[in-house]
């Protein structure tokens, strides 16, 4: 982790000391809202983390599965993700992957 300050709100000259990440595996499960809020407010992921999030993974790092479902259950999973500017496949993965965290949290 970067330890080096950044300026936040600088319109009011507040200044709080973030620490940098550059891995999401530095970023641990939380075990409440608090804990994680506390997490969030001293700690920010590093620019080129956040910009490899936005841009996707490469082909490496994802294999390509099939999935059978109902056609009328996967068109309104289009219409939902149309509404919310998202393509479909990756409002999907975000469910599962929010999914996912919710399980392991309640073990």
């Amino acid at each position: 982790m970067d330890d080096r300050p950044i300026i936040v709100g600088a319109a009011s000259g507040a200044r709080l000391n973030m620490r940098t990440f550059a891995k999401w595996e530095d970023v641990p499960l939380f075990d409440n809202e608090e804990s994680e809020a506390e997490f969030w407010s001293q700690n920010r992921p590093d620019l080129r983390l956040m910009e490899a999030a936005v841009a996707g993974g490469s082909d490496a790092e994802s294999i390509t599965i099939t999935l059978r479902m109902d056609p009328r259950m996967l068109a309104r999973i289009k219409r939902l993700a149309r509404s919310r500017y998202l393509n479909y496949q990756s409002m999907i993965k975000q469910w599962l992957s929010e999914r996912m965290e919710n399980e392991l949290r309640e073990k």
